[in-house]
């Protein structure tokens, strides 16, 4: 099934109510070649999902999605903003439960669960959406050097948390740990170096599972010993000649299918993967790749800044897009995007996770303020960044609000980090300036950022409920924002990192590119926030200046001296 004809069609002739697509594939990660909601729905966010029934048809995504989705779905797609309007809301409208189709391949138990409720009779269909993943690429592994651990020293770590929990085996289901564990990286996924494949450990052995062609390196190299690698299909079998009575399963992405095939002998233990907060706190090593990663960026975005604020050429959305790609790839470590480029002008930027194409691509007009969020994967880090622009003098109310999502933006990165303080205390500190005029925005102030690998990690972010703790080498964004639907969008985002200072835990930025001057009200500054921005700007400065011509490292002293 590949299209919305044939899946109502599917529907119909297997006497189904209802077929619901997600967004993700059988790996359960952000980005993927396959991507079926989207060949579906047009739909080309990074979180969403489908419903499609006889008659209608329904699209949910959250709010950072709102006027993209009815842009891209609207005519076909009734669109449904989460977590207001939920499939669980939808279906529990109709007075007799209705049969809705799903791939128990592509769903995990804990998603299912919260996507609907008990008014619905859920049929498993063997028929798949997903077509293969076809790259034949090798996957290959990531050396001490870069890893700052060896993966026999992270596998320790792991199963003594396991034991401790009295279990036999774990299956590591999402490929983003298995990769970050084994220190091994592949090119099965657009803007992540992340291989698909699952792994089952226990005392003894690691069972390697994915497509034989990309595991044969790994295997002839014989850089990770102890493991014995088999095709996806000959999982069942090896899961009946596996020892033990129990297994630990990562209810974030341990399919329904496999979930199924592992209870059929073991007794299993649900819930998140220790690798996800194992991974999320970076050893020194990665920290210093990553600064150096952050350095090839900024250098790049830093010209590109310059480029905006003096060309007199007339440009658009996609020229730009291409003209920031170009500043990266001069840099021999950079190797693509962490996400498809953000550049979107006047109405555009209000689209909070905006795509520009041949359709809706816009001349950037110089009454209209620009906003660009960039990410690139280098050897070694990820990158992730956000500068909104402006071309001539912008209102005054558009520099008040800027100025107070700045305000907010240091609130974070300058917080007194204590024992109680997380992400959802930090998330409040973002919106305070906002609130106060009764603005704010729909989606969270940081996501937490992975090493060479996913650009959105978990389980830390800067959001409205995320309570997890804040650790010492933990990566995340600082980008509040603001959004005038049709108008304009005003987003900062840097990516800071949690450090030890004198005993006290506190928060380093990692990005260190150029704002916006000419968008800031200077009088709305505490004498604090001033210093901070004129010791930022002075910090690009010291880090740039033999990189840069004679006119841009003015432009940037000039910057410096308006504070």
């Amino acid at each position: 099934m590949s299209n919305l004809n044939s899946i109502k069609k599917y529907i119909k002739y297997n006497n189904l109510d209802a077929y619901i697509i997600p967004k993700n594939d059988e790996f359960f990660q952000e980005f993927s070649q396959k991507n079926t909601l989207r060949t579906v729905t047009n739909f080309t966010g990074s979180a969403g999902s489908a419903l499609i029934t006889k008659k209608q048809n329904f699209l949910f995504v959250d709010g950072r999605y709102a006027i993209q989705a009815v842009k891209e779905c609207g005519l076909k797609f009734k669109i449904n903003i989460v977590p207001k309007n939920t499939i669980k809301k939808l279906i529990g409208s109709n007075k007799t439960k209705i049969k809705i189709g799903y791939s128990p391949k592509l769903f995990t138990r804990f998603n299912l669960e919260n996507k609907f409720g008990s008014n619905c009779k859920l049929i498993p269909c063997n028929e798949s959406i997903i077509n293969e993943n076809k790259n034949t690429k090798q996957f290959y592994s990531l050396n001490e050097s870069i890893t700052g651990e060896k993966y026999n020293k992270k596998i320790l770590r792991l199963m003594k948390i396991i034991s401790n929990k009295n279990l036999d085996n774990i299956y590591i289901s999402s490929p983003e740990n298995v990769a970050w564990l084994l220190n091994i990286r592949g090119y099965d996924n657009p803007y992540s170096p992340i291989p698909n494949c699952q792994i089952i450990i226990n005392k003894k052995k690691i069972y390697f599972f994915s497509k034989e062609k990309s595991w044969k390196t790994l295997k002839k190299e014989k850089i990770l010993k102890n493991i014995y690698y088999f095709k996806k299909k000959e999982f069942f079998n090896v899961i009946k000649q596996i020892e033990g009575s129990s297994f630990f399963l990562d209810r974030q992405s341990c399919s329904i299918y496999d979930e199924g095939l592992i209870k059929s002998k073991f007794k299993v233990k649900y819930g998140d993967d220790p690798c996800y907060l194992l991974k999320s706190i970076k050893n020194t090593t990665e920290i210093e790749h990553v600064k150096k990663a952050h350095f090839y960026d900024g250098l790049a975005f830093t010209k590109f800044i310059f480029f905006l604020k003096n060309s007199k050429k007339k440009f658009d959305e996609v020229y730009l897009e291409k003209k920031l790609e170009v500043l990266k790839r001069k840099n021999k470590k950079y190797l693509y995007p962490s996400f498809k480029t953000i550049s979107g002008t006047g109405p555009n930027s209000s689209i909070i996770h905006y795509n520009s194409n041949e359709s809706t691509n816009k001349i950037v007009k110089k009454d209209e303020i620009y906003l660009c969020d960039s990410g690139g994967q280098y050897k070694y880090g990820t990158t992730d960044a956000t500068r909104t622009v402006c071309f001539s003098k912008p209102s005054q109310k558009i520099k008040n609000i800027f100025t107070r999502v700045l305000k907010g933006h240091i609130a974070v990165v300058t917080s007194n980090i204590k024992k109680k303080t997380n992400g959802a205390i930090l998330d409040q500190k973002a919106r305070f300036w906002l609130k106060q005029i009764k603005l704010d925005y729909p989606h969270g102030t940081g996501h937490g950022v992975g090493f060479f690998l996913n650009v959105h990690e978990g389980p830390q972010s800067i959001s409205r409920y995320n309570k997890t703790k804040l650790e010492q080498g933990m990566i995340l964004s600082n980008e509040p924002g603001y959004y005038k639907k049709n108008k304009f969008g005003i987003r900062i985002e840097n990516l800071i990192y949690l450090k030890k200072h004198n005993s006290k835990l506190i928060f380093d930025n990692l990005t260190f590119i150029p704002l916006d001057i000419d968008l800031i009200n200077l009088k709305m500054l505490s004498k604090f926030e001033a210093t901070y921005l004129k010791k930022y700007h002075q910090k690009i400065y010291n880090l740039f200046k033999t990189k840069l011509n004679i006119i841009e490292k003015k432009w940037i002293l000039n910057l410096i001296n308006h504070f």
